[in-house]
């Protein structure tokens, strides 16, 4: 029998109630069950006392990327960076050593063979997954020239220890072991039986160690078995397939650093949760804190009250739990993505963002979420468009951020600086590279920019996070704390500037972009302020084109960058001519610079004021 004949016949297509939940019963495919395409499996009269429980549903499909909700295969995330390259082919393995390579987009099964053909993998992967196949196929006996399975190999020596219990064990929590012979699933008294199994290993199998858990949760940084990670996976509705969330802080590269006992401690505390995904077990508390369900922010603040005494174990519980049930409670309600918290549909409504007849739209469930945040009516306020992202050199059509260009003295410090804080006053700090967007906090965590821009950078964000007014405690927004003389005058309208370029005025409180006329309404622009950004002066072009020498307005300079045809990204063209500039600095350069440096004065007529150097 050719191999492909004998792959159509092994493919299990079962339809389970739950894909990724556990089950204790032993399941079983006769012979005259197999049929073209598929393998109908059917529960056997045999139950399984043992604790190694078997899971339905096939192997773990792809990943889920949070907050997107993007579907992406294991191999298409091992190339964008989102997987080490030794965790990737671990999990195609189990796919090859338990049926089929998937393609969770198009949900495709196919056999490795095909899986290339169809650009599912690639060749670099190709033949260590035509290896882990055999662990479905069959191993040749050297001895005796007959096809036995993966156990028997490793009893032979055929296969690695290590290797062999990886592939083994994904086979257990798929549904069953593999007999290559009979091409079907099989319960572990017969696996037994026919000696293609054996108590010992599934003892082995069944009490995992450190040292034999060979998968890898990428978002808690902790080594699993494969039926451990499996049990963290949601299961998709309507095709059945196992998806693997992954975090926007795994995305971005955030690496959560705390102390080892602190981790150990939150390890070994269990939570239970009433909703969502957790609902249905009891899971440790570091695997809660470090899910979809909280930023990196909340991480170190939960990890920082923890260490210094602020907060029990216990209340950290409380907290989590009931923060989770709010998030729960939240989905059923119309909530979209604002900058940096949710938006309800009600707040688009009062902020003239969608009308009335969308609303209703929204409450009866005749339109989702996702297609009104499509809309580019809507769009624009909740994401506004893109700021200057980055850089691309003309000479060698090389993409890179703002930060490595003024390294790589490319731009000069003040004018790196200036495209920095408008992209932190407008959302995010950007890496055109891997087209990843960071919060300031993440952007330093990452190395995307460096410590020294810290603060200032932070100062920038709060043009989107709000001001805090010291008067009343309230959070206000770039224009009120300008008009409070809480920020510098010059800055600020830079700031304002950038914000107007990329969408439009940005509501801290709210987390999302305003049209004119509500930004008037709110306090939060005015009729002056217009016509001195839509007049601007020499005095007020803040911003500097390193090629030409000029000083811009923030909208004259990002007109004068290009689209990257991958991401869509704004770039700035620096020209070689723009490059031989920044050797030397101009008057823009040295007037821009001395505009946005500040300090504290003591004496004259400036006394007790922060002016800039160039009013000064």
């Amino acid at each position: 029998m050719d191999k492909a004949t004998h792959l159509e016949k092994v493919r299990s297509t079962c339809k389970m109630a739950e894909p990724c939940s556990t089950t204790t019963k032993a399941e079983v495919c006769q012979a005259d069950d197999c049929h073209e395409g598929g393998l109908t499996v059917r529960p056997s009269s045999q139950q399984q006392s043992s604790s190694n429980s078997q899971s339905d549903g096939g192997s773990i499909a792809g990943l889920l990327i949070h907050p997107t909700n993007e579907k992406m295969s294991i191999y298409q995330a091992f190339k964008k960076k989102l997987l080490p390259p030794a965790t990737a082919l671990l999990l195609l393995e189990a796919q090859a050593a338990t049926g089929f390579i998937i393609d969770p987009v198009t949900e495709q099964k196919l056999p490795v063979d095909e899986a290339l053909q169809a650009g599912i993998i690639g060749s670099d992967v190709y033949n260590k997954l035509l290896a882990a196949e055999k662990a479905v196929l069959g191993y040749r006996d050297p001895s005796t020239g007959n096809t036995i399975s993966l156990f028997q190999a490793m009893k032979k020596d055929l296969v690695a220890s290590s290797y062999g219990m990886r592939l083994l064990e994904a086979q257990l929590a798929t549904g069953g072991i593999i007999d290559p012979v009979s091409r079907h699933q099989i319960p572990l008294e017969v696996a037994y039986q026919q000696g293609i199994f054996d108590p010992e290993m599934n003892k082995v199998l069944s009490n995992p160690t450190d040292d034999t858990k060979g998968f890898f949760d990428p978002n808690t940084q902790e080594n699993l078995s494969y039926l451990e990670l499996k049990q963290r996976c949601t299961t998709e509705s309507h095709s059945g397939l196992c998806f693997l969330i992954i975090t926007d802080k795994v995305v971005k590269g955030v690496q959560i650093s705390t102390d080892e006992q602190s981790k150990m401690i939150f390890k070994k505390a269990l939570v239970s949760v009433n909703s969502g995904r957790f609902s249905r077990r009891r899971v440790t508390l570091w695997e809660v804190i470090n899910s979809e369900y909280f930023t990196a922010e909340q991480i170190n603040e939960f990890l920082t009250d923890f260490k210094l005494g602020k907060a029990t174990v216990e209340k950290i519980i409380t907290m989590v739990s009931t923060l989770i049930q709010q998030i729960e409670k939240e989905k059923k309600v119309a909530m979209f993505h604002g900058l940096r918290r949710k938006v309800s549909a009600q707040q688009l409504l009062d902020s003239k963002i969608i009308d009335q007849k969308l609303y209703h739209k929204l409450e009866q469930g005749t339109t989702s979420v996702k297609e009104v945040t499509e809309l580019k009516s809507v769009d624009q306020y909740l994401t506004g468009t893109c700021s200057i992202a980055g850089i691309l050199v003309e000479s060698t059509n090389e993409k890179m951020s703002i930060y490595q260009a003024m390294k790589k003295h490319l731009l000069m410090p003040g004018t790196a600086l200036i495209l920095l804080e408008a992209q932190a006053a407008t959302g995010f700090v950007i890496d055109p590279v891997k087209n990843v967007k960071l919060t300031v906090d993440e952007a330093v965590e990452s190395s995307l920019v460096g410590k020294e821009l810290h603060k200032k950078l932070l100062s920038a964000e709060r043009a989107v996070t709000g001001y805090k007014d010291p008067y009343t405690g309230n959070v206000i927004s770039l224009f009120q704390a300008l008009k409070k003389d809480l920020i510098v005058k010059d800055h600020g309208i830079r700031l304002l500037e950038a914000q107007i370029a990329t969408g439009g005025i940005i509501d801290p409180v709210h987390s999302h972009r305003l049209p004119v006329e509500v930004a008037y309404r709110r306090g939060m622009f005015d009729d002056q302020m217009n016509k001195v950004l839509s007049d601007a002066g020499d005095d007020t072009k803040g911003f500097f084109d390193p090629n030409t020498k000029e000083n811009l307005t923030y909208l004259q300079l990002k007109q004068r960058c290009v689209n990257d045809k991958d991401t869509g990204l704004s770039l700035l063209k620096i020209t070689n001519g723009g490059v031989k500039n920044q050797q030397g600095y101009s008057i823009g350069e040295i007037e821009s610079a001395f505009k946005q440096e500040t300090m504290n004065v003591s004496y004259g007529r400036f006394k007790g004021k922060s002016v800039t150097i160039w009013e000064l």
